[in-house]
Formats: structure tokens, sequence, C-alpha cells
């Protein structure tokens, strides 16, 4: 019995250490699974981070390896930094070989009606016999022509100021003429071609100084340059204020503004410009402030062509268009970026250029009547900017938004005649303070960037119109007053 009753014991203690060393084992493994799950849950957290981070740093890179540039952005070609790839031009190619074209009528240079001098050569003596052949009768056989510039020297006018006494006893004096206003002053044909030389032909002081004294005898200092350029100016005003007049009745204007250097210093040089007139004004900031003190009353009579630069829709207009040419070259750079997986870009793209030649094929007539091919991209165009895009195509998220904002500004060329699609007209006006800084470098002074800008309107306009811009400049410095 009390075997029996040791073994039971025996067994009944092995039982319990059992118990205890299984209940141990599993409570260390709970606490191990728990670990565990922790662990995977702190990992799993960072590999969501992970992800999130590789997504942003692949737009990234996308980003850098496509970057923008003069023919998919806003950018100007003078920020590439690299020469952008034949293939992304706006222009599509016609198929036809570069060069003229058959029937293409090309010019030559052609004799003149006008003939300011004879030289005759007429032989004198036989060179068979050697008589005297003056006297006999000559026979015109051909002729050539040179066309020449005589030799370009300085002239000195001098005016003498008279006076006469009538019989009666009234004492009569002359008068000298209204350009003449200095004892010893350069004449109109002197302060018209600095001005041609300076804001036509963008040449800076010193070269202007070289060529005058080299070409003509002229010993103009580059003071004397400064003066006459400021004197030119002032008599150019009354006209640069009447294009000014012209511009605020127009019924479309194209806006633009480019970063000017004045003395080392970021400034603006802005053009309110179409296809007569041109406007340039130097300013010191980008801002609507200078839009409000050049245009008070805003342009309530013009629709404003311009880049979607924000404080251009600040300024009074009939109405806005939007550039398609910039549209255009957005859509290039979010089709870069997307590598031409975003269908939005392709079929938003697709619409203006639809657009664009439908614009060629309208005759005015069209434009006031309904058409079928402009309502059906009227519906085009809402349908797009409600199509939805998917989040990885932020960019072009971004892009559809903001054009939803303006929806009416993009198309509204194909309702109106003269309005242009694009404001390729502005950045010619302005891309001319950027060829006279690459040439001549940089202002030295707001004054005399403005000087420039009025001159360079005048110029502009004179162009536009279809006078001679050297004609143009004489008047003004005839008859213009400062």
């Amino acid at each position: 019995m009390y075997l029996t009753f040791a073994v039971q014991f025996n067994y009944t203690l092995d039982l319990n250490l059992l118990l205890q060393t299984f209940y141990k084992t599993v409570t260390e493994q709970a606490h191990l699974i728990e670990k565990c799950n922790a662990k995977i849950d702190v990992l799993e957290s960072k590999i969501e981070s992970l992800n999130e981070q590789n997504i942003v740093l692949q737009i990234e890179i996308t980003e850098l390896k496509n970057k923008k540039n003069s023919n998919n952005s806003h950018i100007p070609p003078s920020q590439d930094q690299n020469r952008p790839k034949t293939n992304q031009s706006l222009r599509v190619s016609s198929g036809k070989k570069v060069g003229g074209q058959p029937g293409h009528e090309g010019t030559t240079l052609q004799c003149s009606v006008k003939v300011d001098e004879i030289i005759k050569h007429v032989p004198d003596n036989c060179s068979n016999c050697g008589n005297d052949l003056s006297g006999h009768p000559e026979v015109l056989i051909s002729s050539r022509q040179l066309l020449d510039i005589p030799p370009i020297v300085m002239k000195c006018i001098e005016h003498r100021l008279y006076r006469k006494q009538c019989s009666c006893g009234q004492t009569m004096q002359g008068s000298f003429p209204q350009h003449v206003a200095s004892p010893v002053q350069y004449g109109p044909n002197v302060e018209t071609l600095v001005s041609y030389l300076n804001a036509r032909q963008y040449m800076p002081y010193n070269r202007m100084q070289e060529f005058l004294k080299d070409v003509m005898g002229l010993p103009l200092s580059t003071g004397g340059i400064y003066n006459i350029l400021q004197r030119m100016a002032k008599k150019a005003t009354p006209v640069y204020d009447q294009i000014k007049a012209k511009i605020e009745q127009a019924t479309y204007v194209g806006a633009d503004e480019t970063g000017v250097n004045i003395n080392g210093k970021n400034h603006w040089a802005w053009t309110w410009q179409n296809a007569q007139l041109t406007y340039i004004v130097c300013a010191a900031g980008r801002g609507f402030q200078t839009i409000e003190e050049v245009f008070s009353n805003g342009l309530p009579n013009a629709v404003l062509v311009h880049d979607r630069w924000p404080c251009h829709f600040k300024m009074i207009a009939k109405a806005h268009q939007i550039c398609c040419a910039h549209l255009l070259r957005d859509l290039n750079y979010i089709n870069e970026l997307y590598k031409d997986n975003c269908t939005w870009a392709k079929d938003f793209k697709a619409i203006l250029l639809e657009a664009l030649e439908l614009k060629k094929e309208l005759t005015v007539p069209d434009y006031y009547y309904q058409n079928k091919k402009r309502e059906a991209l009227f519906e085009k165009l809402n349908e797009s900017l409600q199509f939805p895009i998917e989040d990885q195509f932020k960019k072009s998220k971004t892009l559809q938004k903001k054009l939803l904002a303006k929806q009416d500004c993009i198309l509204y060329f194909l309702s109106k005649a003269n309005v242009p699609s694009d404001n390729n007209g502005s950045e010619r006006a302005i891309r001319n303070i950027k060829v006279k800084q690459k040439i001549s470098g940089q202002f030295k002074s707001l004054e005399n960037a403005n000087v420039f800008a009025i001159l360079r309107s005048v110029i502009d306009t004179t162009i536009k119109s279809g006078n001679n811009v050297l004609n143009a400049l004489h008047l003004i410095a005839t008859f213009g007053t400062e």
C-alpha cells in the first residue's frame, strides 16, 4: 500500500512538473509570438513608408530625366541647359523638301533704271594698225552696272542769323530752324542713325562710337551717344503715348513680360501688342502693380491673350485667351514625364491641335454663324476637363484643375476672327530686350531701359505698318520736340 501511494505521489509530482514546464513553454512562445507580431507590424509600417518614399523618388527621378525646356514649358530658350531634342518642336512636318519650293520666284540683283554716273570705255587706237579712232563713230555693244556707296564724310552746316531794316523803320530778324537749338549740336541725321543703331541693330555704345568714327569720321563720345538717345526718347514720347492710346482702344491685345538686368538687379520688361502696335515698358516688378500703373482702367475693349500669368487675369478686359502654344508645351512635358501613358494629356493635346486646324479653315463670316465642328470641339473640351485622371499623374491633375477654372479662355479664339490662338507676337516683341542684352550687356539704369523701350516701341510699330524705320526716326528727330 505504501508502495502504491509512493508511486501515485511520484506520478502526480511528475505530472505537475510536466504541466508547469508545458505552461512555461507555452507562455514563452506566446511572448515570442507577440514580439514577432510587433516586429512584423513595425516592418510592415516601414515597408509601407519605404514604398511611399519610393513612389516619390521615382517621380523625382522621372522629372529629373525629363527636364523642362523651351519646347515643353514656359522656360525661355536662354535658360535651356542642353540643346533640346529636334523632335520636340511644336511644328509638324509638311513633308516638303527643305528650301525653295517648285514654282517659287527667286530674286536676283537687277540693273537699276536710274543711273547716277556713266563711265565710257571707248577704244582710242586700233590695235592692228595703230590708227587714231577718236573721230570714228562709237556703237554701244554692252553695259555693266556697279552698285556702290560713296565715301561718307561728316558735313558741317552753319546756320547764320541776319536782320534787315525796312524803309518804314521796322527791323526784321530771321529765325533758326526748330531742330537747331544750340550753338553747336549734332543734326537730325546723326540722331536718326544713332537711334537706329542702338534700338534696331542693338549696337553697344563703344562699337557704335567706333563705327561712326571709322566710317564717317564722326568723333562722337559715348556721353554724346547717351545724350542723343535721351533726346530722341523725349522727342518720340508723343508717338509712344499715341501707341498706348491705340492699344487701349484695340479689340485684341497680347501681353507678356520678361526679366531684364538693370545694373546687376533683375527688373521686368512688359509688352502689350497686336498686329499693328507694340508698346513696351520696363518696370521694377512683375506683379499687378505694374499693370495698374500703366493701364489704370485696364483694357475693357480688348480680348487679352497671355500665358496664364495670374496678374494678367486680374486685368480688366473684355475676355481672356490662354496661349495655346504654351499649353501644347505643357502637354509635351507631361507626355514626356509619363512616357505617353497619361490618356488625358494625349487627348487634350489632340483637341488643341484640332482647334488650331479649324482656325485655319474658318472664314470671317463663319464666326457669326453656328459651326458644327466648333460646337463639337467645345463639347470635347468640356468632357476632357471633367475626365477623371489617375492619382499617379499628379501634374496632369494639377493642370486640368487650373484649366477647368479658366475653361472659357481656352478656345475663345474660335469665336472671334481677329483673336490669335497664341501669344507668339508678344514673345517676338519682348525678345528684342533679350537680344539687346546679349549684344550690349545690362542696362545701367531703369531710365536707360525705358529709353530703349520707347524707341523700340516706335520701331516695332513702324515695321508693322510697313514703313521705313529710318524715315520714321528722321521725322521724329527733325520735327519732334523735347
